[in-house]
């Protein structure tokens, strides 16, 4: 009955007046969070439609969240200020709970930051010129928030007064045996990083190396994957591929054709001469040859007649469409020389006999 008395007592005689102020700070810290995040939204939506820079646009949405916890956080801290009897927030453990949660709270708003596809990460690879295909991208992404998370994590492991500094020395050693243990894979990860950033290649591309030939699949930071003209897939280590002479196909703008048209001897000098002017026009006349670029010459004299050399340009470095220029040039000059009446010539080291069988044999054409 006593104990009753005097717990009727301790409540009768409490600060009735302070405990509702700090209800009422409390649930009115609540109600601002709600309307904080309401006109928070608005002003970035008016942001964004007004063209204004993105950079506060992105701090505002990466908050948003984690300062609706801060509001809350402030709001509790308050309303126990006018309970002075319970002397809560003098209290040291209060004081670092409370610490943690503002560190906690902006490392939170930093980790969305930097997980945000439009922050400084994506910034600086448009400044850079990098592809924003390029893995080079997320993956930077991905180890700044993993550095916000760590340091968030550093400073409230040191707000609570715990030692640091012997878990970073013991991670020191552990970094350099894990580097001793793993040299090949963090060879061939720099090798990746050196590839995406330089950008010798790009997914698609066809290049040529002293190791393999075909075009690039897949760029991972570990390898590249290459497929051959096989249609087989090459997968050659990035410290492999960094080192080695790269020739990309892929940004040879034109295909060059450069051969030697060889005429009997029984071809006088005005009709090489002639021969030579009409093949250099018609060269000209087609579409998909640059013109600029036709040179039709005669180069020397041989054994079995004159030769002719003749180079151009085709204006795509596609395959298939180079070889069907190179045709369509091929049957022009086969038509020039029939209406000419002028022979390709035989090596001196082959006859043609009447049957389509070619010999060997040492004369030489009459």
């Amino acid at each position: 009955m006593e104990r009753w008395n005097n717990f009727v007592d301790k409540f009768v005689n409490l600060d009735w007046v302070n405990i509702a102020l700090s209800i009422a700070i409390f649930f009115l810290f609540l109600v601002f969070r709600k309307l904080f995040t309401k006109y928070i939204n608005k002003l970035i939506l008016r942001l964004s439609k007004s063209g204004s820079t993105k950079i506060v646009t992105n701090i505002l949405k990466s908050y948003e969240k984690p300062l609706r916890l801060l509001w809350a956080v402030i709001g509790t801290y308050l309303a126990f200020q006018y309970l002075d009897y319970l002397d809560v927030t003098e209290r040291e453990f209060v004081k670092d709970l409370y610490r943690s949660l503002i560190i906690f709270v902006v490392g939170w708003g930093l980790y969305n930051y930097t997980a945000n596809h439009s922050t400084v990460i994506y910034n600086f690879a448009n400044k850079a010129e990098l592809d924003q295909e390029s893995m080079l991208i997320p993956f930077l992404s991905k180890i700044l928030r993993f550095l916000v998370v760590v340091i968030t994590l550093v400073m409230i492991i040191d707000n609570w007064g715990f030692e640091i500094s012997t878990f970073v020395a013991g991670l020191g050693i552990g970094g350099v045996a894990f580097a001793l243990a793993a040299q090949d894979t963090i060879g061939n990860f720099f090798g990746g990083i050196i590839i995406i950033t330089e950008r010798p290649f790009r997914k698609g591309d066809w290049i040529e190396t002293p190791t393999v030939e075909g075009a690039v699949e897949d760029i991972t930071f570990r390898s590249t994957k290459i497929r051959t003209f096989s249609d087989t897939l090459v997968i050659i280590p990035n410290s492999t591929l960094a080192n080695e002479a790269i020739t990309n196909w892929a940004e040879m703008h034109h295909r060059r054709v450069y051969f030697s048209l060889g005429v009997r001897h029984s071809t006088t000098s005005a009709k090489l001469q002639h021969l030579r002017n009409r093949i250099d026009s018609e060269l000209k006349t087609i579409e998909d040859i640059e013109p600029d670029t036709v040179i039709v010459r005669f180069e020397e004299f041989t054994e079995s007649g004159y030769n002719l050399m003749v180079t151009y340009f085709t204006n795509t470095n596609q395959w298939a469409k180079y070889m069907e220029i190179r045709e369509v040039a091929h049957f022009r000059m086969m038509e020039i020389l029939e209406k000419e009446g002028v022979h390709v010539s035989t090596p001196a080291s082959l006859v043609v006999t009447e049957d389509p069988v070619m010999v060997l044999s040492n004369e030489k054409e009459e």
